[in-house]
């Protein structure tokens, strides 16, 4: 449906409890209601339950320069506008050619940054406009098992790292996040082939890591859409013990599953910087010799 709206940009502040925080960032939200992809687990399926079922493409693009411009305006240090939180960024970019205005646009910036996250490989709009210091693109990965499980639409492993490859040789930062990590059978092959693949042929300035997190209501909704596919996923000993509400891995899961993942990459790039997306203080306590707080996906240092 197309549309307007009188909010392009929300602030996210990091507080997600007293023991789950994040880096504090804008919401830039120019298409709403959901996503053409269907991820088994997207938490934007149980935000937007409530709506109707169709994707909101507002149009009303002047509101949303001058929304960004008034926040850069009062803004005196480095901020971050994330086009990936609520939307896939590049999912529908073939028709709303949203990239070939929002990548010069933010070039007139010093201090505000634009973040694309997506599991596309629609990049023919950002090839056809020059690339700047302000535009990070990231790509969400996953094994090729769990996208082909889980992830039904959105592109291959193998298309997302081209993509990303094309997108670097042509001038652009890139950026990796490995999450939500899925657990099954023989999952350090899938998840060492898909590191082994991202290195072999790009040169990311992060790599964000995190696992599976739902929050209760989900697994109703999910199920109900998803039927076996979302029973299987959700067929684990998932604990409570976040403020942020969600279900997650047992901590030694995630601590077996982070301590694998860290070791790989390094073992194919010394200096990447790495961080967790939205872990508990004792996750952290045990890595934070080995992933850098500050530095993660949706914000730019």
């Amino acid at each position: 449906m197309i549309g307007q709206t009188s909010s392009f940009v929300g602030h996210f502040d990091g507080q997600l409890g007293s023991n789950v925080s994040c880096c504090p960032y804008y919401k830039l939200v120019p298409i709403s209601n959901g996503c053409p992809y269907y991820c088994t687990y997207c938490y934007l399926a149980f935000v937007y339950r409530k709506y109707a079922p169709f994707i909101k493409v507002n149009i009303n693009y002047d509101t949303m320069f001058k929304q960004i411009q008034k926040v850069s305006a009062r803004s005196r240090s480095k901020i971050t506008f994330n086009m990936g939180e609520m939307l896939d960024s590049l999912a529908l970019d073939h028709i709303t050619n949203l990239t070939t205005m929002l990548v010069p646009f933010f070039s007139s910036f010093s201090k505000a940054y634009l973040m694309l996250l997506t599991k596309s490989g629609s990049i023919d709009n950002l090839l056809a406009v020059e690339p700047n210091n302000q535009t990070v693109v990231s790509w969400s990965l996953n094994s090729q098992q769990v996208i082909e499980t889980y992830e039904l639409g959105t592109a291959s492993l193998d298309e997302r790292i081209e993509a990303a490859k094309l997108c670097q040789g042509h001038g652009y930062q890139i950026r990796f996040r490995i999450d939500p990590g899925i657990l099954y059978p023989n999952w350090q092959a899938g998840y060492a082939g898909l590191i082994q693949k991202a290195l072999t042929d790009t040169s990311p300035e992060n790599i964000t890591l995190g696992m599976l997190r739902l929050l209760p209501g989900h697994f109703r909704l999910a199920i109900e859409a998803y039927g076996n596919r979302a029973r299987k996923l959700c067929d684990n000993n998932f604990v409570k013990g976040a403020t942020d509400g969600k279900l997650r891995y047992t901590p030694k899961q995630r601590i077996e599953f982070y301590t694998f993942l860290i070791d790989t990459i390094r073992s194919f790039d010394k200096n990447v910087s790495i961080s967790l997306c939205r872990e508990t203080p004792e996750i952290w306590n045990i890595f934070k010799d080995r992933c850098e707080f500050k530095k993660c996906n949706c914000v730019v240092w």
